[in-house]
């Protein structure tokens, strides 16, 4: 390969590759705000000067080519200078708005300003004053005063989003942006320039002023608001979810993160209404209705599920997977139908929704999981099954984190039903007649694993704690008020809520059925899983890595 030098450091670059790329894919830090690795290169932001031997004039790492022999130097004097004219340049109508800006703590020109600034101004006059509140859509804010015209937003909205929304309008110190005339930043993507705007010009109408950044525990996770499975960090203070955003992985999602995923796949999350936060089991089974539901504590309602199902044949049970759900407590769901029952009505409901997929990210299958489920050898409901389930005498029906009225045509076929179990996360329509309700760990709250529509086993990690958790450093990358908080400090005391992981709850109820799974982790369980299929054999979360690993499905589990 070609060589290149740097600061004194000779290391090899790829052909075709600019002076930045071969720096930053080396470890050099060069510093940036118009370049973006997604994006064209626009060159006007200057900060990314460097001195190449040989050359005259100093030149732009983003668009300048390396090329063999090449000696560049990154921290020269005259780099240094011209590093500080541009910091100059920039910060002399940038308004002071550190203190109350939600950029605070993750701003490049913050850390720039530290890291290649004299420190000082010698500017006197009275700023350019623009406009600070523009919508410019509906999901973000716009602070004419902050932007340094870096283009990002532009070229993304242009490129990424394919759909040109913004632009530049007038001139010199006066330049800002705006939507074209009629239209709002409102493609999927729109909020994508809120991460990719290096100051914060742009901000999140959802997010704005609900937290600093050093107030929050991230987690790397998987959005579960379709079967692609982006990558994503979520954010969360007193125990609730603030904000999600893209996790770079670039054979799933690269940088980029959808506006549905990011808004819609929290609020369920944090809705203490919704949340199903207690087991409930009814007193008469012959009166459905939610007014009979009644909370009990985990024994009772074990207890209660043994009585219902200690006498069911396999042909008077029948069970609702969920893609939902994690691989883990599918698994544990299969394998308690098999082992209790020798039973094989296990079945799911897809959720398919051609409107909402596209050719960038989003797909139709709006489930994280219908893949893991093809893997585990559990089917799509059907016509034929609902038809089949309807003629039998289905006594009892044992669901997990669905909703049987999604399915077209169930109506019959649910009102020959005597008793339903449901291990939930959230309440729906069906719920108000169930026999009993367990509390579902939410995404959130679980480690687990999802299979994305290229077979790529990815990773959940638990961003929220619940009362059956234990907050472990490792686990949670805690937020330095984590840290250093008190019991008695206030953003200790977030509401955490009774619910487990499926896997926890049916192991528990096949326990008391006299068969014991002796599942102690969720670990343990995806390893069992992985240990009936021969090109899963062998794998556990370690190998799965941050970025997920992509298997070879055709073989079919036997649970």
């Amino acid at each position: 390969m070609p060589k290149i030098t740097i600061d004194h450091k000779e290391i090899e670059f790829n052909p075709g590759e600019t002076i930045i790329q071969a720096a930053l894919r080396s470890g050099f830090e060069i510093p940036h705000f118009c370049y973006h690795p997604s994006l064209s290169v626009a060159g006007n932001c200057r900060i990314c000067l460097v001195e190449v031997e040989k050359m005259p004039k100093l030149v732009i790492a983003c668009s300048t080519p390396a090329a063999e022999g090449m000696v560049v130097f990154t921290k020269s004097e005259r780099v240094i200078q011209a590093q500080n004219a541009v910091m100059e340049f920039l910060l002399i109508n940038h308004p002071l708005d550190c203190p109350i800006c939600d950029e605070a703590g993750e701003c490049k020109l913050q850390d720039y300003a530290y890291r290649h600034s004299v420190g000082y101004s010698r500017f006197d006059e009275i700023k350019v004053h623009k406009d600070k509140r523009i919508s410019l859509g509906p999901n973000v804010m716009f602070d004419q005063e902050r932007c340094i015209s870096c283009s990002r937003c532009i070229r993304f909205c242009e490129e990424i989003a394919k759909d040109p929304e913004l632009t530049f309008v007038q001139r010199g110190d006066h330049v800002t942006i705006e939507t074209f005339p009629g239209q709002e930043l409102d493609n999927p993507y729109s909020m994508n320039v809120i991460e990719i705007c290096p100051v914060g010009a742009l901000t999140s109408k959802d997010f704005r002023f609900k937290s600093r950044v050093w107030e929050m525990s991230f987690t790397d996770t998987i959005c579960p608001g379709c079967s692609r499975g982006c990558n994503t960090i979520m954010g969360v203070r007193n125990n609730k979810i603030l904000r999600i955003e893209p996790r770079q992985n670039m054979d799933v999602n690269e940088y980029w993160l959808c506006d549905w995923g990011r808004l819609n796949t929290i609020k369920n999350v944090n809705d203490e209404n919704l949340r199903i936060n207690s087991p409930r089991i009814r007193l008469d089974d012959e009166t459905p209705g939610n007014e009979d539901l009644i909370d009990v504590n985990w024994d009772e309602a074990i207890s209660k599920t043994v009585s219902i199902l200690k006498n069911l044949s396999e042909n008077e049970i029948a069970f609702l997977a969920s893609s939902f759900s994690t691989l883990e407590d599918n698994y544990a769901l299969k394998k308690f139908a098999s082992d209790i029952f020798n039973c094989e009505n296990v079945f799911y409901i897809p959720e398919i929704d051609e409107t909402f997929g596209d050719d960038i990210l989003r797909k139709s299958d709006k489930t994280p999981n219908s893949a893991g489920l093809k893997l585990l050898g559990i089917n799509p409901f059907s016509q034929k099954n609902i038809d089949d389930l309807s003629l039998r005498k289905i006594r009892c029906l044992f669901i997990l984190n669905d909703d049987p009225f999604r399915l077209p045509g169930s109506d019959v076929f649910l009102s020959k039903i005597n008793s339903s179990i449901h291990l939930l996360s959230y309440k729906n329509k069906y719920s108000d007649s169930a026999s009993i309700i367990f509390p579902l760990s939410a995404y959130a709250e679980i480690n687990g694993t999802f299979v994305n529509f290229q077979n790529r086993i990815q990773r959940l990690r638990p961003a929220v704690v619940t009362l059956e958790q234990e907050r472990l450093i490792g686990e949670f990358q805690l937020s330095r008020w984590d840290k250093m908080g008190a019991h008695n400090d206030r953003w200790t005391h977030g509401t955490k809520f009774n619910a487990r992981p499926g896997w926890k709850i049916i192991g528990q109820i096949s326990k008391a059925l006299g068969k014991d799974f002796r599942f102690e982790n969720s670990e343990q369980v995806f390893i069992e899983l992985c240990n009936s299929i021969d090109e899963l054999n062998g794998l556990d979360y370690d190998a799965i890595g941050s970025s997920g690993i992509t298997v070879n499905t055709k073989s079919v589990i036997n649970a």
